[in-house]
């Protein structure tokens, strides 16, 4: 019997009519065992046997991983980052890739919105200062009085840059692949970008080239007392060189809901001004339940055109 692995750590199968298509085409499902991100061993011993699709989460879906999964012809990424799959190897074993771009578009907009507040009224510090017996008088910043620099404008980009216009926010991007910024957007190149925002927020897929974007040369073009923000992904940042800025004053504060290894355990857990999410940006209720729901149907539709079940199934 064909096989079809969902590695996210939860997915909701019983109320996915993509899912339930796939199970009455006579395919059997296999979730993940281990209720969080799989390493790249145990993604290559779950996509053996006769796998062949894939829901996958942000697991290393490596050339190794997938030259070993002989079955298999689709994957379909539940969210919108790529990085974690080789797609030279899946296009060389003739995998078609398939992600859902939009559907947590809203939600990472919305967590990074609140990682700029946040950070600029310090409400996370404060709240832990009248926890521990104090009552600060924290002095913030207006969001309307920031210019927001974002590096990235795509799905989530423009939506940020849309709720930071509605703030009365000034904003500035950086995308070398867009040509027409949307209205009240000026794009500029990227060192610019950092000599000019008050807050620099991160909203581009990682990649090689892409490592530590931002580090210790970056960090000093920015203005003293600069916002950083990352809810993107991890590698982006070198969290030495963020770690340094911090403790030193270079930078007024960063947030940040991705890291380069996860769970974050390092030395940034040190810094007072600095607020950790754990990549919770697309898990919102409704954005969640709409990626898994684009991540079966592309599944299906993928299976489908691969031939392998019948569209009429």
């Amino acid at each position: 019997m064909h096989k079809f692995v969902i590695s996210t750590s939860s997915f909701d199968t019983a109320n996915n009519a993509a899912i339930q298509r796939l199970i009455q085409a006579g395919l059997q499902p296999v979730t993940n065992p281990y209720g969080r991100r799989l390493t790249e061993d145990e993604a290559e011993a779950l996509l053996q046997d006769d796998v062949i699709g894939m829901v996958a989460g942000v697991e290393p879906l490596t050339a190794r991983v997938i030259q070993s999964a002989k079955h298999l012809k689709v994957i379909s990424r539940c969210g919108t980052g790529m990085d974690s799959v080789d797609l030279d190897a899946a296009k060389n074993q003739g995998i078609i890739v398939l992600n859902t771009p939009e559907a947590p578009a809203q939600a990472v907009a919305e967590l990074t919105l609140g990682l700029i507040l946040a950070g600029l009224r310090q409400i996370p510090q404060t709240d832990n200062q009248i926890r521990n017996g104090a009552w600060p008088r924290t002095q913030g910043g207006l969001l309307a009085a920031q210019t927001v620099g974002l590096i990235g404008l795509g799905h989530i980009g423009k939506r940020v840059a849309k709720l930071c216009r509605a703030f009365e926010a000034n904003v500035i991007a950086y995308d070398p692949f867009i040509k027409q910024a949307p209205e009240d957007v000026t794009l500029m190149p990227l060192n610019q970008l950092f000599e000019t925002a008050d807050i620099v927020s991160m909203h581009t897929p990682y990649s090689s080239d892409l490592h530590h974007l931002i580090d210790q040369q970056a960090i000093e073009r920015m203005k003293p007392g600069a916002l950083l923000i990352n809810a993107a992904r991890g590698g982006l940042v070198d969290e030495q060189a963020l770690k340094v800025a911090l403790s030193n004053g270079k930078l007024g504060g960063a947030a940040l809901d991705a890291f380069e290894q996860e769970p974050y355990q390092g030395p940034l857990l040190e810094c007072n001004n600095l607020i950790l999410s754990s990549h919770v940006g697309s898990l919102a209720r409704e954005a969640r339940q709409r990626m898994e729901l684009e991540a079966a149907e592309n599944l299906l539709n993928g299976l489908i055109e691969a031939g392998v079940i019948n569209d009429t199934a």
